[in-house]
C-alpha cells in the first residue's frame, strides 16, 4: 500500500503562486536557487510575491511544454539594484502541482496544491538507495573538496527524499531525467532516475 513520506515542509503554502517560466531550469525542495530578475513582467511578479506570501515558483518548460509540477519557493533574500533588476535567493519548500490559472499576463499566477510523495518499498530499501547514490558521487580528487563536504552532510540526513532532491539539483543535467525526478510521485522511481544519471557520470566513455 502507498504511504506518504514524512518530509513535507512545515511552511504554509499559499493557495496561489506567481511563476517565472524558464526552459530546463529545475528547482527542488530543500535547495537554494539564485535568480537574476530583469524582465519587467517578472519584476512585477517579484513585487507581488514580496507584498504577500514571499513565495513564487519556477515553472519549468522542456521543449516549450510546461511541466505540471514545480517547487514552491520562499524568498530568503532579495536585493534590488538601482536599475530595477534584482538578485533573489529562492529556497525550495514543497512540490506542488497546478490546479488552475488565475492570470497569464503580465505574469502567470496559478492555483496550486501540494504533491504527495508515495512509496511502495520498505524504508530499509529507500535508505539503501540513498547510500548507493552517495557512493556514486564523483570523488573529491575529481570534483574538489566540496563533494566531500556535501557527502558528509547528506550522510547525516535521515530523509531519503531530501537527499534525492538535493543530489538531483546538484548533479543531474539531463533535462528529461531531472523532469522525471521533479514530477514523479513515487520516491523509488525518482531514485531510479537519479541513480542512472549518477552511474552515467561514473562511466569512462560518457558523453562530454
Amino acid at each position: 500500500m502507498d504511504t506518504q513520506t514524512s518530509s513535507q515542509s512545515t511552511i504554509s503554502l499559499p493557495d496561489q503562486i506567481g511563476l517565472i517560466v524558464l526552459e530546463d531550469c529545475f528547482h527542488f525542495p530543500g535547495c537554494y536557487l539564485p535568480l537574476y530578475i530583469f524582465e519587467q513582467r517578472y519584476r512585477l511578479m517579484l513585487e507581488h510575491a514580496l507584498s504577500g506570501s514571499r513565495m513564487f515558483a519556477v515553472g519549468t518548460t522542456i521543449d516549450g511544454k510546461l511541466l505540471p509540477v514545480t517547487t514552491a519557493g520562499l524568498i530568503r533574500a532579495s536585493k534590488k539594484r538601482p536599475d530595477g533588476t534584482s538578485h533573489v535567493m529562492l529556497y525550495g519548500v514543497s512540490r506542488v502541482c497546478y490546479t488552475g490559472w488565475v492570470q497569464e499576463k503580465p505574469f502567470r499566477i496559478a492555483t496550486i496544491e501540494p504533491v504527495k510523495t508515495v512509496t511502495q518499498t520498505s524504508e530499509e530499501r529507500l535508505h539503501e538507495m540513498k547510500e548507493r547514490a552517495l557512493e556514486l558521487l564523483p570523488s573529491p580528487t575529481e570534483a574538489g573538496e566540496g563533494i566531500k563536504k556535501l557527502h558528509s552532510l547528506l550522510a547525516q540526513v535521515d530523509c531519503p527524499e531530501t537527499v534525492c532532491d538535493i543530489l538531483t539539483f546538484h548533479f543531474v543535467r539531463n533535462a528529461e531525467a531531472a523532469g522525471k525526478v521533479l514530477t514523479e510521485g513515487r520516491l523509488e522511481d525518482r531514485y531510479n532516475a537519479l541513480l542512472h544519471e549518477l552511474q552515467m557520470l561514473q562511466s569512462p566513455d560518457r558523453e562530454t
